[in-house]
């Protein structure tokens, strides 16, 4: 009896000490386990090295204010910002010379440029429109009123109810990128008559702005002062929200092209530029429309749709 309790107990402690192992190995999977699927936290990986940027005059003020907030959030990265023309940035672009091509006009609209090695990146929208000398004394025009001025057709304001005045055109050069959107979307592709001619928007604001009588065309970020008037073009308002809608006609994207993919540093900084904080803070402080609102879209051949 005395070796039957004996027996009984051993048998009772051989079960407890199996059943205290297999918890402890239980317990040692759970924690081997839970150590393999703890997620590892990723290092963000400091940028550096150097862009250079070139192309559309009308976007280097936009393009370099990024690229100052850009810089001073990545302190080891440098970027260069120049101008020269749509023309020189595709050009530039897409023989390798620099990484981003602004351009106000699609690569497929330019002579010489093998667009299809290019990728379009749209990174915002300009809204164009005529701009005249604030004693001339019209503020709206017909479109087709619009197109015989600037073929020489009608020569005098007095013809459209303003001031017996000689009209005197201010126009951008044949490069111009400005140039080439107010031609197809303002005038439907007529060639100007002569005029004066200036490369810089800034200098074509204050010629119309001394110059009794003159006209020419200026993107809605140069309209911040009583300097000049803006015209509303067959009544509709040269507004954001009439270019966002699709109901004022002369509007264009601005675009950084690359060549290939955008890769490294050049995808870094172009994300940066659709990024909510440009896009709806420094884009439009610039007087730039931002992509990410508009309802219409364009293709390279002028065809506007919904979105």
């Amino acid at each position: 009896m005395k070796r039957l309790k004996h027996l009984s107990l051993f048998v009772l402690l051989s079960a407890l000490m199996v059943v205290m192992a297999a918890c402890g190995s239980g317990n040692a999977k759970t924690e081997g386990n839970a150590s393999k699927e703890a997620p590892k936290t990723e290092e963000k990986k400091e940028l550096s090295g150097s862009l250079v940027i070139s192309g559309s005059s009308a976007m280097q003020p936009l393009v370099a204010a990024a690229a100052e907030e850009f810089m001073a959030e990545n302190p080891n990265v440098d970027i260069q910002v120049n101008a020269g023309g749509s023309g020189t940035g595709l050009s530039q672009v897409a023989d390798g010379s620099v990484q981003i091509g602004n351009s106000d006009v699609f690569a497929e609209e330019k002579e010489g440029i093998s667009a299809d090695q290019l990728v379009d990146h749209k990174v915002a929208v300009v809204g164009m429109t005529a701009a005249v000398n604030p004693n001339v004394g019209i503020k709206d025009i017909k479109k087709a009123d619009l197109i015989k001025v600037f073929t020489g057709k009608i020569t005098n304001w007095k013809e459209l109810g303003g001031k017996d005045q000689k009209i005197v055109l201010v126009n951008r050069p044949d490069s111009s990128g400005t140039r080439a959107v107010f031609n197809k979307f303002a005038l439907d592709g007529a060639t100007p008559a002569e005029g004066i001619t200036e490369d810089s928007s800034n200098t074509v604001k204050k010629i119309i702005s001394e110059t009794e009588g003159a006209i020419g065309y200026l993107a809605f970020s140069y309209f911040t002062d009583s300097s000049v008037t803006p015209l509303a073009i067959d009544g509709i308002e040269p507004t954001a929200e009439n270019v966002q809608s699709g109901k004022f006609p002369v509007w264009a994207y601005q675009h950084s092209y690359t060549k290939g993919e955008a890769t490294g540093l050049a995808k870094a900084f172009l994300d940066f530029m659709m990024s909510e904080h440009i896009q709806n803070g420094l884009l439009q402080e610039q007087g730039y429309l931002p992509v990410t609102k508009m309802l219409v879209e364009r293709d390279a051949k002028g065809n506007q749709k919904n979105i």
